[in-house]
């Protein structure tokens, strides 16, 4: 254990990396390690094969090629540090090879739908006003719920229409904000704030209990009780709205790389995968309305 702590404490000293991914990586070890134990066998040198052996059985017990893949990419950052800070002799990875899991398409919305979603809160109440806001910004600036219910009061510039996004790896952006979603913050700040909170001085954009920044969990509920207002019955994650603002932007003529840097994508392989979406939406128009499609 206390060699996996001190891998991870390099990873978020080096890498920045945040709390969830850090737990994944944890996860992922931790269950090697009880694999390892079961078979008396040591996490800094495991037998020839073993891990080949565990893989086999983890697919006989249902897990999914992605999940293997996912965990191999742990293991194999673990051991990569291990070698180079001398934990470990040799990289018991080096041979084993998984076939290339290609990344699944997003789920995401349509603009009615995204219309239907963002109308559906009730803003005659403080909340729903509080809800509309907060949608209109996730869909405007293509945020992270995790990156949504963190901001401040100080993080908004209504006058210049932008938001200041802390993301990951603590990397800050710029985003632009939009008239609707500046009309809705402005709309919120100026009423429903102020009737939420007990403190309107203290710095949390948008409040949960306590004065406190609002969880994500929190926030999920709200929107999955939204769209079942707004009728959408279309799988949701709490990335439906950043998928729906990039898919939008692409279908609407953007610049991919500006897409990456509205989500602040350090790599724009991570934002390709939406080109994927935008032009299966563009097969689709194509074979409706063309002639021949």
């Amino acid at each position: 254990m206390d060699l996996i702590d001190a891998f991870l404490d390099s990873l978020w000293l080096e890498r920045g990396a945040s709390e969830h991914t850090l737990a994944a990586y944890r996860r992922d070890l931790n269950a090697w390690c009880a694999y390892l134990a079961q078979q008396d066998a040591e996490l800094t040198a495991p037998p020839d094969g073993m891990l080949s052996t565990w893989f086999d059985a983890r697919r006989g017990q249902g897990y999914q090629l992605r999940s293997n893949a996912r965990l191999l990419s742990s293991l194999r950052s673990f051991y990569r540090w291990g070698r180079l800070n001398g934990h470990v002799e040799r990289d018991p990875l080096a041979t084993i090879r998984l076939p290339r899991v290609q990344p699944g398409l997003p789920h995401t919305l349509d603009e009615d739908e995204v219309e239907r979603l963002l109308s559906a809160p009730d803003t005659t109440t403080a909340m729903g006003v509080r809800d509309r806001a907060m949608l209109e910004l996730l869909y405007a600036c293509g945020l992270r719920v995790s990156e949504l219910v963190s901001l401040t009061l100080d993080a908004l510039n209504l006058r210049q229409g932008v938001v200041r996004v802390r993301g990951k790896g603590d990397k800050d952006r710029l985003v632009p904000l939009g008239d609707e979603a500046a009309d809705w913050l402005e709309r919120y700040l100026r009423t429903a704030r102020n009737e939420m909170m007990k403190d309107p001085m203290r710095p949390a954009l948008f409040p949960g209990r306590g004065d406190k920044p609002m969880t994500r969990q929190t926030f999920w509920h709200r929107i999955k009780a939204h769209a079942v207002t707004a009728g959408i019955t279309k799988p949701l994650s709490p990335h439906t709205l950043r998928h729906a603002f990039a898919t939008h932007l692409l279908n609407h003529g953007a610049n991919l790389r500006v897409v990456q840097l509205l989500l602040g994508h350090s790599d724009l392989s991570t934002t390709q995968i939406y080109t994927h979406v935008a032009q299966a939406r563009l097969e689709s128009l194509h074979a409706h309305h063309h002639p021949r499609g």
